[in-house]
C-alpha cells in the first residue's frame, strides 16, 4: 500500500520547518490530510448506526472541505496526499462516545488551521483556511457539543457550561466584529475603532469567520495607512 512520504507532519497537524517540504506545500497537504479524516470517520459512523445527525449533515460539509483543500492543491502544483485513513480508524461502541470524539477532532481542527494561518502568506490560501477554521467553530462543533450536552441532560448528569458561555461571548465579539466589517466595506469605519477590536480579539479566527483573508487583509491595509500617516 502507499504511503504518505510525510506522514508524520500530516499526523501532527503542525508545519515542520526542518522537514524537507515547502512550507506551503505543508499547509494544503496538512489540511487536506486532516478533512480526509474527519469525513472518514464520520462516515463509518454512520455506516454503524445508520444516517443520524450531526453526522448526516456534516459530512456533506466534509465532503466540500476536501473538494476545496484538493482546488487549491490543484491550483499550486500540489500532491495530494495519499487517503490512508480507510483501515486506522476504528469507531465507539456507542452514538454519544462518536459524538465526543467529535467535539475532540474539530476543536483539533481549529487548532490546527490557527497553526497552518501562521504559516501562511497567500491570500487566497488564507481565505480558504479561515473559512474551514469559521465552519468548524461555528456549525460543527456546536452541533457534536448539543450532542453530548442533550445525551447527559437526558440523562440527569452534570452538564459544564463553561464551553458554552466562552461560546456565547465569541458570538458577542464576533457581532461586533461584523458591524465592524460593514463599515470597512462602506468606508465608514473609524482606524482607532479598528485598532481597538483587533487588539482584544484573535483576528486570524474571528475575522475569518466573517470576512476570510481579503477582509483581515483590508482592515489590516487600513490600519497601515493610518500609521503611515502620522
Amino acid at each position: 500500500m502507499e504511503v504518505n512520504f510525510d506522514e508524520r507532519v500530516l499526523i501532527s497537524q503542525r508545519v515542520d520547518l526542518s522537514f524537507d517540504e515547502p512550507v506551503l506545500n505543508q499547509t494544503l497537504r496538512i489540511a487536506a490530510y486532516d478533512e480526509y479524516h474527519a469525513y472518514e470517520v464520520y462516515k463509518k459512523v454512520i455506516e454503524k448506526f445508520g444516517n443520524v445527525n450531526p453526522f448526516a449533515n456534516i459530512i456533506v460539509a466534509e465532503q466540500n472541505h476536501i473538494n476545496a483543500t484538493l482546488s487549491f492543491l490543484q491550483k499550486y502544483d500540489v500532491e495530494p496526499p495519499i487517503n490512508d485513513w480507510e483501515d486506522k480508524i476504528e469507531i465507539p461502541d456507542t452514538l454519544i462516545e462518536c459524538c465526543e470524539v467529535g467535539v475532540a477532532a474539530e476543536i483539533d481542527n481549529i487548532k490546527m488551521y490557527d497553526n497552518l494561518l501562521s504559516y501562511t502568506k497567500q491570500t487566497d490560501i488564507q481565505d480558504m483556511f479561515f473559512r474551514l477554521q469559521a465552519a468548524s467553530f461555528n456549525n460543527h462543533l456546536p452541533a457534536f457539543r448539543s450532542c453530548v450536552s442533550s445525551h447527559y441532560s437526558s440523562q440527569g448528569e452534570f452538564v459544564n457550561t463553561d464551553n458554552a458561555q466562552n461560546q456565547e461571548d465569541m458570538m458577542a465579539k464576533m457581532n461586533e466584529f461584523k458591524d465592524l466589517a460593514t463599515r470597512i466595506a462602506s468606508g465608514e469605519a473609524d482606524p482607532a475603532e479598528i485598532t481597538k477590536l483587533l487588539g482584544s480579539s484573535n483576528i486570524s479566527f474571528i475575522s475569518g469567520m466573517l470576512l476570510g483573508g481579503v477582509g483581515a487583509s483590508l482592515a489590516t491595509g487600513m490600519l497601515n495607512k493610518d500609521g503611515k500617516g502620522d
